[in-house]
């Protein structure tokens, strides 16, 4: 590639902007390496199109970088000389489209243009993170064309908000885990402030095999005071469950040359010790010959962070959860209907559906929310007047992460089959919920009945689609619930029994 052909950076302003370069780096601190999880998308983005070339990019001031592709191996490209820095420079034209680029000034010379692959169709759209273009969706073909089909413009426009969705997803996740290091950070430094004067050391001889410690190292380890205590001894003194494991730090420590960090119990006793420690000799081939170490109690502060440690990790496996709820979502929608249209119709709104649970959840700390805000975050879409059309019946009752998400997505799914087939295409029907919080031997139990009148008659159809094997099976996380759809003549009727 020639110089001529890579453009100066003011005639791409945007691709220079601060805004958009801090969105990208905080979103996406891992944008040079290829992530399959956004093959699905690719895959359709080629599909719709009947393109062979389809991309997930995302650019930076300099570079292009495909986090998932269709048709080409390669996985970066210069930014300023790419298709794509057009549509990040005129972002609020929603998208760019080239029927052919010989004809086409801005692009005639390129060099994927003007020799091979020879590339002639583009069709391109921003992925918008924080109201700021990070990249694009789009696909190419070395076949020019006449015209583009608006519809598989709009579907591109979806999976653009799909990437963007995944972006902010991902995001999320890195984040909690991020915030779980930091306390876990805070918490040894907190630990080994408070013990600061409790502290255990220790110098181990490999060669030998002789440790030399002071006295709060033998009364940590429930050792009597001696002039050598072997290093067999103290491994002797760590709790069963814990040996191995730390025994494996301390030689991963030794071999990689890193700092040892080890968290373990004593058997006798059962306190838990803190250690850290180096290699702090080498013999003359390189190996380890002297060890040195501290060991600090934290008994007290394991015990009372280990509920925070527990809810974090919790918080986390949620997150990853959801993304793998997603994949399967998009691999069902898909086997469930070949038309891109409808798929990206289904599949978009199932997706917000899942999004509005976790902004709810996310929103209270994903602690417990209200079924009211839940029923009106999943209705509202459907109904032309809320007020008028859904009638609420229901006791006050709080739902946790797994009820939330499950019962949010057998919500949408009973909307959306309101609104395209039953009492929600009527400008007089009318939706009623009845939610009654009920005590069954002793366990709190959510007994919601969805009624539709109004609408058109209703016959149960001749084979269950996904949309009901999903209202089925959305809560099958939370044990002993159900959901039993019944298409009595006067309209659906659906009964929920959930656990709380």
């Amino acid at each position: 590639m020639t110089e001529s052909t890579i453009l100066p950076a003011e005639d791409y302003p945007a691709l220079a902007s601060l805004p958009r370069l801090e969105a990208l780096r905080n979103f996406v601190p891992d944008m040079t390496e290829p992530d399959s999880d956004f093959d699905a998308l690719t895959a359709m983005a080629a599909t719709v199109f009947q393109a062979p070339v389809a991309l997930v990019t995302l650019l930076d001031i300099r570079d292009q970088w495909f986090k998932s592709a269709v048709g080409v191996d390669q996985t970066s490209a210069p930014a300023r000389s790419s298709f794509c820095a057009h549509v990040i420079d005129e972002a609020e034209r929603g998208e760019l489209v080239v029927l052919d680029a010989t004809k086409d000034p801005r692009f005639m010379s390129q060099p994927f243009v003007a020799a091979e692959p020879f590339l002639r169709f583009y069709a391109g759209v921003p992925i918008l993170i924080e109201g700021q273009a990070v990249g694009t969706v789009c696909v190419f073909d070395v076949q020019p064309r006449e015209q583009v089909d608006p519809t598989w413009l709009t579907q591109l426009h979806r999976l653009s908000e799909m990437a963007s969705a995944l972006l902010r997803l991902k995001h999320e996740s890195r984040q909690r885990a991020l915030k779980e290091a930091e306390i876990s950070r805070e918490e040894q430094r907190h630990e080994m402030a408070l013990d600061a004067a409790n502290i255990g050391s220790w110098l181990w001889n490999i060669r030998t095999g002789e440790v030399s410690c002071n006295h709060a190292m033998t009364r940590m380890f429930g050792m009597e005071p001696s002039v050598t205590i072997q290093a067999k001894d103290i491994f002797a003194a760590i709790h069963p469950d814990d040996r191995l494991a730390a025994l494996s730090r301390l030689r991963t420590a030794m071999a990689n040359g890193e700092e040892y960090d080890g968290l373990f119990r004593v058997t006798k006793g059962g306190r838990w010790l803190l250690g850290r420690g180096r290699v702090h000799e080498r013999d003359s081939a390189g190996r380890p010959s002297v060890f040195l170490g501290i060991n600090v109690d934290v008994t007290e502060e394991q015990t009372s962070n280990q509920r925070t440690r527990l809810l974090l990790r919790e918080l986390n496996h949620r997150v990853k959860n959801t993304l793998a709820m997603l994949q399967s979502l998009a691999r069902q929608t898909l086997r469930t209907t070949s038309d891109p249209k409808q798929f990206m119709t289904a599949f978009a709104g199932r997706l917000q559906a899942i999004s509005e649970a976790h902004g709810l959840l996310s929103d209270h700390e994903w602690g417990a929310i209200r079924l009211s805000a839940l029923l009106h975050k999943q209705l509202a879409p459907h109904v032309r007047d809320y007020d008028r059309q859904v009638e609420i019946h229901k006791d006050e009752i709080l739902l946790g992460p797994d009820q939330a998400v499950g019962l949010g997505l057998v919500l949408h799914e009973l909307a959306t089959n309101a609104a395209k087939y039953g009492a929600l295409t009527r400008a007089e029907g009318t939706v009623i919920i009845t939610a009654r919080k009920v005590d069954e031997d002793g366990m709190q139990v959510l007994r919601m009945i969805w009624t539709e009148v109004g609408g058109p008659p209703v016959a149960e159809p001749d084979r269950k689609g996904f949309g009901s094997i999903l209202i089925e099976r959305s809560l099958d996380k939370v044990m002993g619930s159900s959901v039993e759809v019944q298409y009595l003549p006067a309209g659906v009727t659906a009964l929920v029994r959930l656990p709380l």
